[in-house]
């Protein structure tokens, strides 16, 4: 089951409160106390994560299924994408939902009965637990995750059923994001319906007194109209140099059109990757 993005609810009451996990998300099978882990597109990555083996063992079931996210802490107890992509520490696995239990499908139970059949499964240890859950105060925890910089928090209507394989609007992902200021150094090909216009704007952070700094690429947030007045003022500033020191990594330079970097852009993104890129992109205007 997937969520779609959007705001916090209006009918507070009626939905649950979890943190967003910035991970990998991950459904665990446990039977007789050994455990396969398969990843969002059906993968077996039991062997990647050697610290989860032990995971079967702290189920109180013969056999389960249990969904959750894969995730790797940084030093302050926070989840970051880019340490789980490296996988430097161990990762641990955040069980938010149980589909299976003893031969039986879950998926018809309501939510609050299947995060209750959760925590008596599971059992707390050192590489996996069952995160809590609030009922109503969305916008509280949604401002406590803000403080804490962590990525937002799911809502999830209570009383709801697991539809798996599908997005239902009965969980709801609501995601903090940050507000940036960038420098526009060119912008890659577009394809379809972007063929006439540009596929995304290469960006960069310039140094106080140094070079423009690469920072990644902005690819959403634009209408029709937008993308066409962008690319009419991108064409008079096109030049054949680079303006980002160092020069952007190889896949972003493949199809690149530099321009001169006389434009300012304010983007929003969810967070800025340990190499100072920009994750999840948006365009907001220029500025």
């Amino acid at each position: 089951m997937k969520a779609v993005l959007g705001a916090l609810p209006h009918d507070d009451e009626e939905w649950a409160f979890e943190i967003k996990w910035d991970g990998y998300r991950t459904v665990a099978f446990v039977e007789h106390g050994t455990v396969r882990l398969q990843s969002s597109n059906r993968h077996d990555v039991t062997a990647k994560y050697p610290e989860l083996a032990d995971l079967g063992g702290a189920v109180n079931a013969g056999a389960a299924v249990l969904d959750g996210e894969l995730v790797v802490l940084d030093e302050h107890g926070r989840p970051r994408f880019d340490l789980m992509q490296r996988h430097e520490t161990q990762a641990a696995f955040y069980a938010f939902d149980v589909l299976h239990v003893n031969g039986h499908d879950t998926v018809d139970l309501g939510y609050e009965q299947r995060r209750t059949l959760l925590e008596s499964l599971l059992e707390t240890g050192p590489n996996w637990m069952v995160p809590q859950f609030r009922v109503g105060g969305g916008a509280e925890l949604l401002e406590f995750t803000a403080a804490g910089g962590l990525e937002g928090v799911m809502a999830k209507r209570l009383g709801s059923r697991y539809v798996p394989g599908k997005r239902s609007p009965n969980w709801r992902k609501v995601k903090n994001r940050i507000v940036a200021q960038v420098v526009v150094g060119g912008f890659t090909e577009g394809t379809g319906n972007r063929s006439s216009t540009f596929g995304a704007l290469l960006v960069g952070v310039p140094g106080d007194s140094g070079p423009i700094r690469f920072a990644g690429g902005v690819g959403t947030g634009f209408d029709q109209a937008m993308l066409q007045a962008l690319r009419d003022r991108l064409g008079g500033l096109v030049t054949t140099t680079c303006p980002f020191e160092p020069a952007p990594p190889r896949e972003y330079q493949r199809g690149a059109t530099w321009v001169r970097p006389e434009l300012t852009a304010e983007i929003e993104i969810a967070e800025w990757t340990n190499d100072g890129l920009v994750r999840h992109a948006s365009f907001l205007r220029l500025v």
